[in-house]
C-alpha cells in the first residue's frame, strides 16, 4: 500500500511523544512492504532539535506554509491507498478537507490525543486540527484510547468505524541492556512537563526523594518551570535522546509512569513510555486509571502507587523481586504491543474499512479495547 500521513513530527522527538509512536509504526509498516510519505510542518522548536532528519522507512516532506506544499499533498493523495491525518497536525483542518476530497481509497484520522480531542469537540465542536463536522467523513478513526470512548465517537459524533490503535515499541531498540552508570538510579521518570500531572509527580517522586535522601532519582524531560525546586538527590536531564531511552529504563531499579488528567478520566489510554519501559524489563510504578488492568496485571506486571509511602515501600523490594515484575511486564508487551503487531492491526483495520466489513476474529478487538493477534 501507499500510505500518506500528515503528522505533528517524525523527525524530532524533543518533547514530542507523537514521534515515538509514528517511528515505531511506520518502520514496521515499511518492513512489511508499504510505501509511506509523511508531511510535517517546519517549526523552530523541532528544527533546532531534529534527531531523525531523514527516516529510512518513509519519505518526509517538511514545509513552511501549507500553500507551499498543497499541490504536492494533492499529488500524493491522488494515488494513495490510505491517507491519514494525525491529531495536533498544525494544518489539520485544511489537511482533513483535502484528504476527504481526495481519491485516497481509505481516509483515516489517527488520534494520539483522543480524550483531549473529544473533550474539545463536546465543548466547542472543533479543535485546531479537527472539527466535529469532518469526523463522519473518515472511513476509520484510529484512537490511542480504547474502552467506552470509542462508542461515544461513533454514536455522538458519527464516526463510521473506530479502532483502538495503541502506541507500540520496536523490540530491536527497546530491550533490556546492562546498567549504564550515567543513568543508574533507584527511580526514574521521563516525560515533558504538564501542569495536570505535576502534582502527582511531586507526590510520587519529589516527596519520596525528600523522605529518602540516600536514594537516587532522575527526572528527564523538557519545559519544566525554573521555579520548581528539586531535592538534591534528584538529577534533572533536560532531554534524553531516544537512542538512550532503553539504557535509562534498564539502569533504573524502578521507573515511574504518571498519566495526564484527561487520559485518567477516559481510561484505556496507555502512554508510549509505558510500553517502552516494559519492553526493557523495567519494574514500573504507575498511577491507576480505568482499564490499566487490561494492559498489565497489578502486583505481578506493574506496581500501583497512590502516594510517596507506596513508592518508598516499593523501593525497599529486593532486586530479584523487581526483576520478576519487570520480566512479567516485558513478556506481556512482547506478546501484545510490538510495532509489528500494531502494523498488522493497522492493515486489518484498513482492509475492514475498505470492505465496509468486520475485522477477522483473529485480529479483532476485544471489549476491553486491547487487540490480540494470533
Amino acid at each position: 500500500m501507499k500510505i500518506v500521513i500528515f503528522g505533528l513530527s517524525i523527525t524530532s522527538a524533543w518533547g514530542n511523544g507523537h514521534a515515538s509512536t509514528f517511528r515505531a509504526l511506520l518502520k514496521a509498516l515499511h518492513s512489511r512492504g508499504h510505501k509511506i510519505v509523511f508531511f510535517e510542518k517546519e517549526t523552530e522548536w523541532y528544527a533546532d532539535n531534529r534527531d531523525l532528519p531523514d527516516p529510512p522507512f518513509c519519505r518526509v516532506a517538511v514545509y513552511d506554509h501549507w500553500s507551499d506544499v498543497l499541490a504536492k499533498a494533492r499529488r500524493e493523495l491522488a494515488d494513495a491507498d490510505v491517507g491519514v491525518v494525525g491529531s495536533y497536525f498544525p494544518d489539520g483542518l485544511a489537511a482533513v478537507d483535502e484528504l476527504l476530497d481526495s481519491r485516497a481509497a481509505v481516509k483515516a484520522f489517527y488520534d494520539i490525543d483522543t480524550p483531549i480531542t473529544i473533550g474539545r469537540l463536546r465543548e466547542k465542536g472543533s479543535t485546531e486540527y479537527l472539527s466535529a463536522a469532518q469526523l463522519p467523513g473518515f472511513d476509520v478513526y484510529f484512537s490511542f484510547t480504547g474502552g467506552p470512548m470509542l462508542r461515544e465517537i461513533e454514536q455522538q459524533f458519527g464516526a463510521k468505524f473506530t479502532f483502538s490503535l495503541y502506541c507500540s515499541f520496536d523490540p530491536s531498540e527497546y530491550r533490556r541492556f546492562g546498567t549504564n552508570k550515567r543513568f543508574a538510579c533507584d527511580l526514574s521518570y521521563m516525560g515533558t512537563y504538564a501542569p495536570d500531572r505535576q502534582a502527582k509527580l511531586e507526590e510520587l517522586l519529589v516527596l519520596a526523594a525528600e523522605k529518602l535522601p540516600e536514594r537516587r532519582f532522575i527526572v528527564a524531560g523538557s519545559q519544566y518551570p525554573k521555579r520548581i525546586r528539586w531535592p538534591k538527590n534528584v538529577r534533572r536531564m533536560i532531554h534524553v535522546n531516544p537512542k538512550w531511552h532503553a539504557r535509562l529504563y534498564s539502569s533504573s531499579r524502578l521507573t515511574l509512569n504518571v498519566t495526564r488528567r484527561d487520559m485518567v478520566i477516559s481510561g484505556y489510554s496507555p502512554s508510549v513510555r509505558l510500553f517502552e519501559a516494559a519492553a526493557c524489563g523495567a519494574a514500573i510504578v504507575s498511577d491507576n486509571w480505568p482499564g490499566l488492568d487490561s494492559f498489565f496485571t497489578p502486583g505481578r506486571e506493574i506496581l500501583l502507587a497512590a502516594d510517596a509511602q507506596d513508592v518508598a515501600r516499593y523501593l525497599c523490594l529486593s532486586d530479584s523481586e523487581l526483576r520478576l515484575i519487570g520480566d512479567a511486564a516485558q513478556a506481556r508487551v512482547l506478546s501484545q504491543h510490538t510495532s509489528e503487531i500494531r502494523a498488522r492491526q493497522f492493515e486489518a483495520a484498513i482492509v475492514a474499512a475498505s470492505q465496509k466489513g468486520e475485522i477477522d476474529a483473529d485480529v479483532g478487538q476485544e471489549e476491553a479495547g486491547v487487540v490480540q493477534l494470533s
